[in-house]
């Protein structure tokens, strides 16, 4: 689910917004914070729940709490670091002023990006192991 909200939101419906007729900046900007914010709320919750279900498998391997540990500090980072600037820079260009040219949005992709790449290969390690835990038929 978080994979595919990830590929909708952040990959596909950002970057169409802008294209649609009637959209203007402020308007696809005023969007797009709303759309992250709810995309972050159902990321936190998800990655919650992961690791819950981490905590209650006995034989979560060191490979699994690794790559939960990756996600948590991706979030924390889009959270606490990116998005708050995003938000800021926002602000500048509702306002109708010109914040400059800044890494933010490059730093965004990456970090959903890397994002994206650890929860398949975690998705990947949990199907194997739940597997390797199935009773033979």
């Amino acid at each position: 689910m978080w994979i595919g909200l990830i590929v909708g939101l952040s990959f596909m419906e950002t970057p169409l917004k802008f294209l649609a007729p009637g959209i203007t900046t402020a308007l696809g900007l005023g969007v797009g914070r709303l759309v992250f914010i709810a995309l972050s709320v159902a990321g936190w919750i998800i990655l919650l729940v992961l690791t819950l279900i981490g905590q209650a498998r006995p034989r979560e391997s060191r490979r699994g709490w690794l790559l939960i540990g990756a996600m948590w500090l991706v979030m924390i980072v889009e959270s606490f670091v990116i998005r708050p600037a995003l938000a800021a820079r926002s602000d500048v260009i509702i306002a109708g002023g010109d914040p400059g040219e800044s890494w933010l949005h490059y730093g965004y992709i990456a970090a959903e990006l890397l994002l994206l790449v650890v929860l398949i290969w975690y998705v990947a390690h949990a199907t194997r192991h739940i597997r390797a835990d199935a009773p033979a038929a």
